[in-house]
C-alpha cells in the first residue's frame, strides 16, 4: 500500500475506533499555520486532539515511537491555535492521545494511547 494511502486508511479506521468508544468526530485534518491535527473529537465536556500514525513496518521504528518532545509540543500549538480561531473564551479539559495503528496483510490492529 502507498504511503499517502496507507496513512489514509489509518485516519479513517482510528476515527471508526474513536466513534465506536464514544467520542464524537468534530473535525479531521484541522490545517493551520502550526501544522496539522489529524483528527480533533469531543468527549463529554472535553476536547481530544488525536495523531494518527499508520506503519505497516517496523522498519524505520513503530508510531509509537515515533512521537517526539518537538511533536508533542507541534500538537499542543496547534491546538491552542484551534481553540483561539473557534472563539473558547474558556478552554475546556484537552487531552492528547496518539492512534498507533499498524497495518499486516490488510488487517489493522491499533494501539490507542490516551494522553501523551
Amino acid at each position: 500500500m502507498k504511503r499517502q494511502l496507507l496513512g489514509q486508511a489509518g485516519e479513517e479506521y482510528a476515527a471508526k475506533v474513536l466513534m465506536k468508544a464514544g467520542l464524537s468526530i468534530i473535525g479531521r485534518n484541522y490545517r493551520c499555520p502550526k501544522g496539522e491535527m489529524d483528527i480533533i473529537a469531543a468527549q463529554g465536556q472535553g476536547l481530544v486532539f488525536v495523531e494518527v500514525r499508520t506503519r505497516s513496518s517496523g522498519i524505520r521504528g513503530w508510531a509509537e515511537e515515533s512521537i517526539t518532545a518537538k511533536k508533542r509540543q507541534r500538537l499542543r500549538a496547534i491546538a491552542s491555535y484551534y481553540l483561539m480561531e473557534q472563539g473558547y473564551q474558556k478552554w475546556p479539559p484537552l487531552r492528547f492521545d496518539l492512534m498507533a495503528i499498524r497495518v499486516d496483510q490488510g488487517r489493522f490492529m491499533e494501539n490507542w494511547i490516551q494522553g501523551i
